[in-house]
């Protein structure tokens, strides 16, 4: 039988808009299920402040699917910042750095419970002076794919050139907030280079869009799924 999966939703998403994609993969054969996030649950985190508020909830979540399960592991997606939260929640760290919480709460270290972590569309870099504090802390602490253990399995989308012309001017600039260069390929969020991490597994799937509420092709569509949910466990 396959390892549950939960799904980390991207910033200022909720549940709501992953209920396709958790549908698709339990038509597969996965049980999935999406922390249960509304998107005013991510207002707190906004200005690059604490993801502690999202930390709480995906712990909670996942402790509720093992046991449901009565599983001792969990296949964990996470789309867009999803990804990168969730190598915090599965690093050892404490994740202080915002003096919001104490040691004790114990909101990470989640490396044994995870058999496979899947980014889609996650920027991994960033320039941005409001996201770069908290991805700092992840690629200072947990440089590529750190845990041997962990499959770790990183996808990014072709599908939009960035270029200072309508049309691509919002590609453009969140490449060039991303990663330096806003003349590159991406799925119109997140450039390729800031979606892939060292010694992981590292896709990248042509026409494929960022978001889920995206016109065509996102990392969600069934005709994608097959591409990536391979390396599931």
């Amino acid at each position: 039988m396959s390892l549950p999966i939960v799904i980390l939703p991207g910033y200022l998403e909720g549940a709501t808009a992953y209920i396709p994609l958790e549908k698709s993969l339990q038509a597969l054969g996965f049980p999935t299920v999406t922390v249960p996030l509304r998107k005013r649950d991510w207002l707190p985190t906004v200005g690059g402040r604490s993801m502690m508020p999202i930390l709480r909830i995906l712990d909670r979540t996942v402790k509720q699917t093992l046991k449901q399960h009565r599983a001792s592991q969990i296949n964990l997606i996470g789309h867009s910042a999803g990804g990168w939260i969730s190598r915090i929640y599965i690093g050892e760290k404490p994740y202080t750095i915002h003096g919001d919480i104490v040691e004790s709460e114990q909101l990470w270290g989640a490396h044994p419970h995870v058999a496979t972590l899947i980014t889609l569309g996650t920027p991994h870099i960033s320039l941005e002076r409001w996201t770069k504090r908290n991805l700092d802390f992840v690629k200072v602490n947990y440089p590529g794919a750190f845990y041997p253990q962990i499959s770790y399995v990183c996808v990014a989308g072709k599908s939009i050139f960035g270029a200072r012309k309508k049309g691509s001017w919002l590609a453009y600039n969140s490449y060039q907030i991303t990663c330096g260069n806003g003349e590159t390929w991406g799925d119109g969020i997140t450039p390729i280079e800031a979606a892939h991490l060292e010694g992981a597994e590292n896709l990248t799937i042509e026409g494929v869009r960022h978001s889920p509420k995206s016109p065509g092709l996102w990392y969600g569509s069934p005709e994608i799924l097959p591409l990536w949910t391979k390396y599931l466990i």
